[in-house]
């Protein structure tokens, strides 16, 4: 998140009247006096348009942290539901597969029987054949005979009563033979067609049964198939929302250290407007005074200049004693400050952070890249500097507004924050941080 905030305006007036006296204001004319009220009445403005943008930023954060959280309760919902069908579909699948091998089982049990029905028909077939001829010979000979009309002779040839009598029965038996094998031979054949027409039809049914068994296993496993790729695509989603919610709450975050940062700023400019106000009243009242008073302010002003630009080429001493690990630039040109380890530091001990120039603590807190550290914008005259101090092993022992001088202690060297090792990471800017880092200087260059 890149800041627009500058403390130029805000540093210069603070330093110029901590550093030299809140009281000793007939060097400044009550015009400028004015004009700087002024400047400091925009800048407050400027403040709280920053601040109702912040607002409005944050509440539109808030509304999106609240949309992504339901948006991954309703995909959380969908995983379920899916889940909940796909074990449903396994457990089909499953039973599918039962029957499968159950219908397997019974179309085994078919063809056994099937064989047998097949081993009847065959007796069958090979009965009837025989009828078939016995009754072809019958008829033959009943034909070569005349037909019927042979068993009226052999009726009518008999020589008594009782032979009548027994070739009368004899004609019934012959004549009852061939009717009952006219009534087996006809039970035959239809018994035939019929076991003929069972054994067809339940072929026929097992193998339908199986091909709808297996169509309908085809059917749940492509189901499978759609439920698995729509639980990835959902857990993709999932993913994605989780990753948006961290980058949501990093910004939320990052949204409220810079409202307090804003908070901060209005405070200074509010007390700069008061302490601005105060040499507005002093100056009403000095301007009776004489001209050689004047004169004298005058040049304790030009003296109180010269130190705001101590070294006037925006040199910096070393902040701490020990080596470089790793320059400014490295990392494929993420590395935007220097890194430097201490012995002591690496087994434990304590190692002393100075400010590497005179300045006013524009930020102390705790960042969860930084760790511990310190912000410090220093002003050379006409050139603007910010300098960073990070994971600082305690709480700094400087805070936001606070005027320290070069070579002050403002902390201790550690590990705190995004940090693998004991080490101070430092960085130079001009005019001013940002989050995109663009303003950053090389420190080697500037340290003298």
């Amino acid at each position: 998140m890149k800041k627009s905030v500058t403390y130029l305006l805000v540093v210069t007036v603070i330093m110029s009247i901590s550093l030299f006296g809140g009281n000793d204001v007939t060097a400044e004319s009550t015009n400028s006096v004015k004009k700087e009220i002024e400047k400091l009445e925009e800048e407050k403005e400027k403040v709280q348009e920053e601040k109702e943008s912040l607002n409005s930023e944050k509440e539109e954060t808030e509304e999106k942290l609240e949309d992504n959280l339901n948006d991954q309760e309703t995909v959380r919902n969908d995983i379920d539901s899916i889940d909940q069908q796909l074990a449903t579909t396994n457990n089909e699948i499953e039973a599918k597969e039962t029957e499968i091998v159950n219908t397997n089982e019974e179309i085994e049990t078919l063809k056994e029987k099937i064989k047998e029905l097949e081993s009847e028909i065959t007796e069958l077939e090979e009965r009837i054949e025989k009828r078939d001829a016995l009754l072809r010979e019958r008829l033959r000979a009943i034909q070569k005979n005349g037909g019927s009309i042979q068993y009226m002779e052999v009726i009518l040839g008999s020589k008594s009563f009782g032979d009548f009598i027994n070739r009368s029965s004899a004609v019934n038996t012959i004549m009852d033979q061939d009717k009952n094998i006219m009534e087996i031979h006809a039970a035959d054949k239809k018994e035939m067609e019929e076991k003929k027409v069972e054994v067809e039809d339940s072929k026929e049914e097992v193998e339908a049964k199986k091909v709808a068994l297996e169509e309908q296993k085809g059917e749940l496993e492509s189901l499978k198939v759609q439920l698995n790729d729509q639980m990835a695509t959902k857990e993709s989603l999932m993913a994605q929302l989780e990753e948006e919610q961290q980058h949501l709450e990093e910004h939320k975050m990052s949204l409220a250290e810079e409202q307090e940062l804003k908070e901060a700023r209005e405070e200074a400019v509010k007390i700069a407007m008061e302490q601005q106000k105060e040499k507005l009243e002093q100056l009403a009242e000095q301007e009776k005074q004489k001209q050689q008073q004047t004169n004298n302010n005058q040049s304790s002003d030009n003296n109180a200049n010269q130190q705001v630009a101590p070294s006037g080429n925006g040199s910096f001493s070393w902040p701490v004693n020990g080596y470089i690990t790793d320059y400014f630039g490295t990392r494929g040109g993420t590395h935007y400050g220097m890194d430097v380890g201490n012995a002591t530091a690496k087994s434990g001990g304590d190692v002393p952070i100075y400010a590497a120039a005179d300045g006013v603590v524009s930020r102390a807190y705790y960042s969860s890249s930084y760790g511990n550290v310190v912000f410090i914008t220093h002003i050379f005259g006409d050139e603007q500097y910010e300098s960073v101090y990070a994971h600082m092993k305690y709480t700094p022992l400087v805070s936001s507004f606070q005027i320290v001088s070069k070579g002050q202690q403002i902390g201790v060297m550690g590990t705190t924050g995004d940090s693998s090792g004991p080490h101070l990471h430092f960085e130079i800017h001009s005019p001013s941080w940002n989050d995109a880092k663009s303003h950053a200087l090389d420190p080697l260059q500037l340290l003298n």
